[in-house]
């Protein structure tokens, strides 16, 4: 018995939301792969404009996928956003991705908040040697967070997350006379922020920085003798800069570093022997630190697995928005590369945001595509619907 989309599924399932999916043929190519991949995909249509930066940018409800500790400096007492996309619609056309955030203020330093992200991977048809249908099962995915954070001074926050997630791709079918399982994991984050005004062209401004460990945690397996893999546990370091223009006029910018803390492949020869890298079969937390040196192609090759996003923010009024950005991966390591754009829109206590994508390459799987995102101040909404 056998799934005559089972290549398609493993791939695109396991890989779609990563560089394997879309990496270009050459000698040196050397993606690293990890399992739900769905956990570093932009979830909302702020960041999702802005070339995926969120590391060190203004705090907003979607802060949680970002920077947690960012939920210190934000506005407000509580608020939820939901935002959704579907993807890769130019390859498959029932792939989608939902996300559900929010977060309420303890007191003028504390910050507790949650999420929910989940992907619908689309109907999987499981058929026999000869073709006959035997099962159809929607593939799925989702994680739940938990953050806490605090301001330590006036400048600082530090923020922690917790995290399940659960990845059902099979829904039990036997593959190879072995029944296959849902994967289950659980991870954490680690980050902080800082922020401080200055002067610039004499103009106030925003200067902030920011960074987020996350996903830091226990590799995932979908069978009880395969194998485990590693989640994208990602460092992400930022950068930003927020000029009032004037009273009605603001201009930000923003800048992301990320890499994966997971092993590179290393090269084999002809008899499965390590010939240049390391062994990617280790524990987690020797694969963060190990993730930093173990490129078979050494230092260049180690740079090279570092992403950049770039990202600009325009508001005016504090009511209407401008967004525009731009990702880059080295070709090596998946060869990603778009820009974005987007708006958004904030009145009475909620906003409105939407981002398009649009890659480098011709035909690619990525084109087109979308995200919308609403957003709900509730002590905002609580004033209005008092002073009606």
């Amino acid at each position: 018995m056998k799934n005559k989309a089972i290549a398609l599924l493993l791939v695109l399932i396991s890989f779609y939301g990563t560089s394997e999916l879309f990496a270009q043929d050459s000698d040196e190519l050397n993606a690293i792969q990890t399992v739900v991949p769905f956990l570093t995909i932009a979830p909302d249509s702020r960041a999702g404009a802005m070339g995926d930066v969120g590391a060190a940018t203004s705090p907003d409800v979607y802060s949680m996928h970002w920077n947690p500790s960012k939920f210190a400096f934000i506005d407000g007492k509580g608020g939820v956003g939901i935002s959704y996309s579907p993807w890769l619609r130019n390859l498959v056309p029932d792939i989608n991705i939902a996300y559900l955030s929010g977060y309420t203020r303890i007191d003028a330093k504390q910050v507790i908040s949650g999420s929910l992200i989940y992907s619908s991977l689309g109907e999987v048809v499981f058929t026999d040697d000869f073709g006959n249908m035997m099962q159809v099962f929607k593939a799925n995915e989702f994680s739940v967070d938990v953050g806490y954070s605090r301001l330590f001074t006036e400048k600082f926050s530090g923020g922690t997350a917790f995290r399940f997630i659960y990845s059902n791709l099979t829904g039990g079918y036997y593959s190879g006379g072995e029944a296959t399982k849902p994967g289950i994991s659980f991870a954490a984050d680690i980050s902080g922020y800082y922020q401080t005004g200055l002067m610039l062209l004499n103009k106030d401004g925003l200067f902030g920085l920011g960074f987020n460990l996350s996903n830091i945690g226990a590799k995932m397996s979908y069978s009880d003798s395969q194998t485990s893999d590693f989640i994208p546990m990602n460092m992400r370091l930022g950068t930003s800069l927020t000029l009032d223009l004037d009273k009605f006029n603001s201009l930000s910018f923003a800048l992301d570093i990320n890499k994966l803390l997971v092993p590179t492949p290393p090269v084999y020869n002809t008899e499965q022997e390590i010939i240049a890298g390391r062994d990617p079969n280790v524990a987690v937390p020797v694969a963060i630190f190990q993730s930093f040196y173990d490129a078979p192609g050494g230092f260049r090759e180690e740079m090279r697995e570092f992403t950049y996003s770039f990202g600009a923010e325009y508001w005016y009024n504090h009511q209407f928005a401008v967004r525009g950005g731009y990702f880059h991966q080295h070709e090596t390591k998946g060869n990603l590369k778009y820009f974005t754009t987007g708006a958004g829109f904030r009145l009475r206590g909620f906003s409105i945001d939407f981002s398009y994508l649009m890659p480098l390459a011709n035909n690619h799987p990525l084109a087109r595509t979308l995200r919308f995102s609403l957003s709900f101040d509730i002590n905002a909404l609580r004033t209005v619907s008092k002073a009606s």
